[in-house]
């Protein structure tokens, strides 16, 4: 129907459209509180709650999230009904409980049960910010602690939800000791071996994110959701000062190391699927070789009149395969996690886990870049602090399920820099080198280019350590070891011969246990003559290793270096 002024206007033969109003039912078209465009409810709904002008996520209720990830029909909800007190008869209280459980038609602000996702089974919790900003009060931390107990007794892997405000105010101190419970409850969950998966979405805030919310083996966040301790109206007050753009969003946190991928929320089955699937026990390699059969050691005669100075050149060429090369080469499925959970994501070390002919692994790789670009961005291969703690959280975790750790070197040497020194570079490398001495799983680093004082050895403390034909493993680079005992740099190559360095040399000596041949020009063109033997070999490796007893391998590893 037109309004008064268009109908007369009709009667003068036009229709004036800027008095036209669409007849629209009531709550079909909803408002964007981000970028303020008029949107179909039904199209939101259907398209995972993403605005389709903007982009931005609209919260998800929990049954809604549940439909999201979980196969059809397989959710089987728990406690259901239990529901929250009022510890400190707080007043009010009691009358708000019910009218948010009126409004929701919850009991709480967290619905836990047992699900399958691309047939796997799981427990599932999902908070639901529309029950009083899903605050964690008892009966949010009891149903998140009966479910993790739950998973434990069945040996199952729990995916939390996280969205909160934090603890729940009207509770006080027993809001608090939520914080302990579900903390207490998911370490016997781990103490067991079992995988947790930890969601952020916005906004997940206060003493959630000080307990279960950062606890995952594995955490992931979805785009733009703001994740802190504190809120940032608290840290405005109290600081006086105006927050920057971007500060305590998914992305920040990322950067700051606290988080292993920000994952669309239409990726977000297939994510996590993937991530049940890699941590399925009894997960047997396709193929293989036999566990008895023995390791061939490969020690290749110099040729074509190389010296070490040649080598040294060679292993620095710019068109030289880098980690990111043999990761996409040797292995399915890679996906990588990001950061050291206390400061950063340093780029010069990439990580994650992947398949190995059908084998779940955990592969760690020092980066060089491919581009001037490249690598600015991640140093040059020269790692951080922050690089060798997410390379042992990695190998930790990796510990935790059974799975061997697979690193690849190339490296000048760690990060020299006033920064580094003040976040510990000397301890991050000594801890690295202590914790991976006594790794109970399967550990092979390969040297694939330059493999740089301490700072290649918190990487390749292992049970056996290779060396491509044409790489380098030395106490300092050439330039530096004759600077400092010759006080002269430009003595390199002469340096270079003295220092013993070469893959022939470094076999020889029983520092590195294999050589593998490389092609006269050794480029991505070529990465096939290389990686090709080498995966035969990695193959074997893991099958000897893997058959071992874990006594018997820390002690072959400890005897390893013993003998050196």
């Amino acid at each position: 129907m037109f309004k008064k002024t268009a109908a007369l206007s009709s009667r003068k033969g036009y229709i004036s459209l800027r008095d036209r109003r669409p007849e629209v039912p009531e709550g079909l078209l909803r408002k964007c509180n981000k970028c303020g465009a008029a949107i179909i409810a039904e199209d939101v709904k259907k398209g995972y709650y993403i605005c389709p002008k903007c982009g931005g996520y609209f919260r998800v209720h929990a049954y809604r999230r549940i439909e999201m990830v979980a196969d059809e029909g397989t959710f089987e909800e728990w406690d259901h009904d239990l529901a929250g007190e009022n510890p400190m008869d707080y007043r009010g209280y009691p009358e708000k409980l019910h009218a948010v459980q009126e409004k929701t038609r919850l009991k709480e602000a967290v619905v836990t049960g047992k699900a399958k996702i691309h047939g796997m089974e799981t427990v599932l919790g999902v908070c639901d910010g529309r029950f009083l900003m899903s605050s964690m009060g008892w009966a949010v931390g009891e149903k998140i602690t009966r479910a993790v107990e739950r998973a434990t007794q069945e040996k199952l892997p729990v995916i939390l939800f996280a969205c909160s405000g934090g603890a729940r105010m009207q509770e006080g101190i027993t809001s608090l000791m939520q914080m302990a419970k579900t903390s207490a409850a998911l370490k016997r969950h781990s103490d067991a071996g079992l995988l947790y998966i930890s969601v952020l979405t916005d906004p997940t805030t206060g003493g959630v994110t000080a307990s279960f919310a950062m606890l995952g083996d594995i955490i992931l966040a979805e785009p733009k959701a703001l994740i802190g301790f504190a809120g940032p109206r608290v840290i405005e007050q109290t600081i006086g000062q105006k927050l920057p753009k971007g500060f305590q969003r998914a992305e920040f946190l990322l950067e700051h190391g606290f988080l292993d991928r920000i994952v669309e929320r239409e990726e977000m089955k297939t994510v996590l699927a993937e991530i049940l699937k890699m941590h399925q026990k009894g997960s047997a390699p396709a193929g293989g070789i036999s566990a008895g059969e023995e390791r061939q050691e490969t020690v290749k005669d110099e040729e074509g009149g190389l010296s070490a100075w040649d080598r040294v050149q060679i292993s620095r060429m710019k068109d030289r395969p880098v980690a990111s090369d043999y990761i996409g080469s040797l292995f399915t499925d890679f996906m990588e996690f990001h950061g050291d959970r206390y400061y950063a994501d340093d780029r010069a070390i990439i990580g994650g886990i992947a398949r190995f002919r059908g084998r779940p692994v955990t592969v760690i790789a020092q980066a060089k870049g491919t581009t001037t670009k490249e690598n600015i961005e991640r140093n040059f291969g020269m790692p951080s602090p922050d690089g060798y703690r997410k390379a042992l959280r990695l190998m930790k975790q990796a510990e935790k399920f059974g799975r061997p750790v697979i690193c690849f070197v190339d490296t000048p040497g760690a990060f020299c820099g006033l920064e580094a020194e003040e976040r510990g570079q000397g301890e991050a490398i000594a801890r690295n080198i202590c914790e991976m001495s006594g790794l109970k799983v399967p550990v092979l680093s390969v040297i694939i280019g330059e493999g740089g004082s301490g700072g290649a050895l918190a990487m390749a403390t292992a049970d056996e350590v290779w060396m491509l034909e044409n790489s380098i493993y030395s106490i300092l680079s050439p330039e530096g070891f004759a600077s400092i005992l010759w006080k002269d740099s430009s003595r390199a190559r002469e340096a270079a011969g003295v220092m013993k360095l070469t893959a022939r040399d470094l076999c020889r000596a029983g520092i590195v246990e294999k050589v593998i041949p490389e092609p006269e020009h050794y480029t991505v063109l070529t990465l096939g003559e290389v990686t090709a033997p080498l995966a035969d070999a990695m193959e074997r490796f893991l099958e000897t290793y893997s058959a071992m007893e874990t006594g018997e391998r820390t002690q072959r590893r400890y005897e390893r270096f013993r003998r050196m």
